[in-house]
């Protein structure tokens, strides 16, 4: 067996979680009749919108998908073959006593590359789908999808969309997990493209659903929710008891209809789901939209860089939270995932529902995060004050975790001045060794 590259953070064979209580289920806060029937006509309205604009039209060959020139995914992808079909098994294959087959959606994203390494390099079969779009910048995503690849993870170049795909790859694998991690992500991106939104994150998840209650077996997914669906809650911290119907953003719109989708297929066809709400994510190979990436990006350049103000000269804080525990608690939440407890597409039994915050519970003010990359970069940042917009951004996000503590054996171990030192080790790295130009 290869051995897998280091990821500068990466849990070296991450052991199983195992629990001999019952799951925990999900307890749905109530609220009144007439804001469920609503935030219900919503969803399903916006749904089969879009799931009947993007149809395929007449005479299109079923190995490929085109894309309406409003959403980030142009391309269009093939598929298929005895050689094509040789390489998803062989990254599908388990090597392990007891390991889990997972289909990694998103896997050339931040989180969907450590997660897809992590089970890998525990012996699991492991793989990824991703369309690669242009979000952000694309070659990044081939970096990290180059580093999988080198392990044997396989990334299908498609779309979850693409439900004639879907149902090839699991005609192709018996798929045991789903670890669903594909989504249009940005909270300020919904005010330029607010489609790519409902296009990814539920047009896609639902047609992921559709292919997944149909398969035989069907199989446990765990996907990612967000922290953002707390949205305009005022209670610290954010505990998953709290009510999550004020989303301050379309993106939290969409991950928090997610949640109720989730609660729909559950009840009718069985499957077992797991939502995870992450508190802000940062690490090596992170996204380059989100703001330490682009701060020591800016830093660098000697440019200077936003720190947002709440009103009445609030402090504004995140719950930073560094990749390495994220991907545990991910792994978590698979090895305690229970089996979907349908067939054919019909329910047999009730099915395993939970969600769980995965975060730091430390929210540190923004202005401390630039504090630690001024020292690690040997740079004094140029400073902007600005008040915090009105484009969905909230002032403060904080995790109670006891929940994934508990059920999952969940534990962050890693504060934000040392993620931010392996972070910046792996941008200096990447970007100062001539091999890539930052923008």
């Amino acid at each position: 067996m290869k051995q897998m590259p280091h990821l500068d953070g990466i849990p070296s064979t991450p052991g199983k979680f195992k629990m001999d209580k019952s799951p925990y289920r999900l307890r749905w806060n109530s609220s009144p009749l007439a804001k469920l029937i609503f935030w219900s006509c919503v969803f399903l309205g916006v749904i089969f919108l879009f799931l009947f604009r993007s149809s395929p039209s007449n005479g299109m060959d079923s190995s490929t998908l085109q894309f309406d020139s409003s959403r980030r995914s142009l391309r269009t992808f093939s598929w298929g073959g005895p050689a094509w079909e040789k390489r998803v098994r062989s990254s599908a294959r388990i090597r392990v006593q007891n390991g889990i087959s997972v289909l990694v959606t998103g896997a050339a994203g931040f989180v969907g590359t450590h997660v897809s390494a992590a089970l890998r390099r525990r012996g699991d079969g492991v793989l990824g789908i991703d369309n690669f779009n242009d979000y952000y910048d694309p070659s990044l995503k081939r970096a990290r999808q180059a580093l999988l690849e080198r392990s044997g993870v396989f990334i299908v170049e498609g779309d979850i969309n693409d439900q004639v795909l879907l149902k090839k790859l699991f005609d192709v694998v018996p798929f045991t997990h789903v670890m669903h991690l594909a989504a249009q992500a940005g909270v300020r991106y919904a005010m330029q493209n607010p489609s790519s939104y409902v296009h990814s994150n539920i047009a896609g998840f639902v047609n992921l659903l559709e292919v997944c209650k149909s398969a035989n077996p069907q199989p446990a997914i765990v996907w990612a929710s967000s922290s953002s669906v707390y949205g305009l809650n005022s209670k610290v911290p954010f505990s998953e008891k709290d009510r999550t119907d004020q989303p301050a953003s379309l993106y939290a719109a969409t991950k928090k209809a997610g949640e109720e989708i989730a609660h729909t297929y559950n009840h009718i066809y069985g499957l077992s789901l797991t939502g995870l709400r992450f508190f802000t994510v940062y690490g090596p190979w992170g996204r380059p939209d989100m703001a330490y990436f682009f701060f020591t990006r800016d830093i660098l350049k000697g440019k200077s860089i936003p720190i947002f103000e709440a009103p009445n000269h609030g402090t504004v804080a995140r719950d930073f939270t560094y990749i390495d525990d994220i991907v545990k608690g991910c792994l978590g939440a698979l090895d305690t995932a229970e089996k979907s407890t349908g067939s054919g597409g019909k329910k047999r039994r009730p099915a395993q529902l939970r969600v769980f915050n995965l975060g730091n519970t430390s929210p540190l003010p923004v202005s401390d995060l630039v504090g630690i990359l001024e020292r690690l970069l040997k740079v004094k940042a140029k400073k902007m004050t600005m008040k915090l917009p009105r484009n969905g951004d909230v002032q403060f996000t904080h995790a109670n975790i006891s929940l994934a503590q508990r059920e999952l054996g969940y534990e962050p171990t890693t504060d934000l001045q040392t993620g931010l030192k392996k972070f910046v080790r792996w941008y200096l790295n990447y970007y100062k060794s001539g091999k890539r130009s930052a923008e």
